[in-house]
């Protein structure tokens, strides 16, 4: 077992994750998928990335992730006149002590929720590089550690609209996951005028979940076993990207890295403590997706891309055989 955190049974890790799939559950009804997807990157040590039009819950499901969980939460809303000061820190000088002493910014806690984070200017959306990458962040050639588990949550508006900044590609390399809330189904659509005419859900919503047992739960996900046939195939999906004549610009060896651990976690909530090569087919769009470029002038009817590129990829590459069970 990793000493990330107290060793738990899978039993104990079955329970503590279910109890959270429900907590947020409660509040965002009817999108299964994407809940889990935000405690995939919880439980990997990963970051998400929300992306939808406004009023769809992106800001819900961090939120109501967030009062799941019994941990420090800090929330920054990313708006033009955002400074990267005000994400990270600054040094203030103390004429008392006659030094400078370090004020944390918005950035030290363990879960952070960046709304509509390309709202800001690129350099302030990138300083959240290193705190994403290393859990730190340096000011005035000082190195702070942030919190631990780390998980910045950030939502995005699609860049068709106004007011919107283009994350480069080196920020959308970061998160482990993009993913879409979409539009509620007539059923949870009308379930939700009936529930929140006068009340707030997230109101109901108490912790089921520390950070201790958060680590535990990364500590039992990251034992999960991944063999070297399964290894080579996720290998595999990132080189043919590479090689796609669909798409400009391939997965980074960050993102074939980030598959697996995503998947070892996926593996870990269906009870299974091995990957299979359906974990990696499952997660490949949302790990993917965000760090890949069409070629000029592709286009395919009816489809993203990106996306009908990464279908066609998981159709032919070849499973090892001894990766099938």
């Amino acid at each position: 077992m990793d000493d990330t955190g107290p060793a738990i049974t899978a039993e104990q890790f079955a329970r503590q994750t279910s109890a959270i799939l429900a907590s947020v559950g409660e509040v965002i009804d009817g999108k299964e998928n994407a809940v889990r997807s935000a405690l995939v990157c919880l439980l990997a040590e990963g970051h998400l990335l929300i992306e939808d039009v406004p009023g769809v819950g992106k800001t819900m499901l961090a939120r109501a992730l967030a009062a799941s969980v019994d941990a420090a939460v800090r929330r920054i809303q990313f708006t033009p006149d955002l400074l990267p000061g005000d994400v990270t820190g600054v040094s203030v000088y103390n004429p008392v002590d006659r030094e400078f002493e370090f004020k944390p910014g918005a950035v030290f806690a363990q879960i952070v929720l960046a709304d509509e984070i390309n709202r800001s200017s690129p350099k302030t959306q990138s300083a959240l590089l290193e705190a994403m990458e290393e859990g730190q962040v340096t000011v005035d050639g000082h190195t702070h550690p942030l919190p631990d588990p780390f998980l910045v949550v950030a939502t995005q508006n699609p860049l068709e609209m106004e007011g919107t900044y283009a994350l480069p590609e080196a920020q959308r390399d970061r998160f482990m996951m993009r993913i879409s809330m979409g539009y509620p189904d007539a059923a949870a659509e009308a379930l939700m005028l009936r529930q929140r005419d006068s009340v707030n859900p997230l109101s109901a919503l108490r912790p089921v979940a520390d950070a201790a047992a958060i680590r535990g739960m990364i500590g039992w996900a990251r034992s999960v076993h991944v063999s070297p046939a399964v290894e080579e195939y996720a290998v595999a999906l990132a080189q043919a990207t590479r090689n796609d004549p669909s798409l400009h610009l391939g997965a980074s060896p960050r993102a074939t890295l980030q598959l697996v651990r995503a998947a070892k976690v996926w593996a870990a909530l269906d009870g299974r403590e091995f990957v299979i090569p359906d974990d990696l087919t499952a997660l490949i769009v949302p790990v993917f997706a965000h760090r890949l470029l069409p070629a000029r002038g592709v286009h395919r009817a009816g489809a993203q891309p990106v996306e009908a590129a990464l279908r066609q990829i998981v159709e032919r590459v070849r499973v090892p055989l001894t990766a099938r069970t």
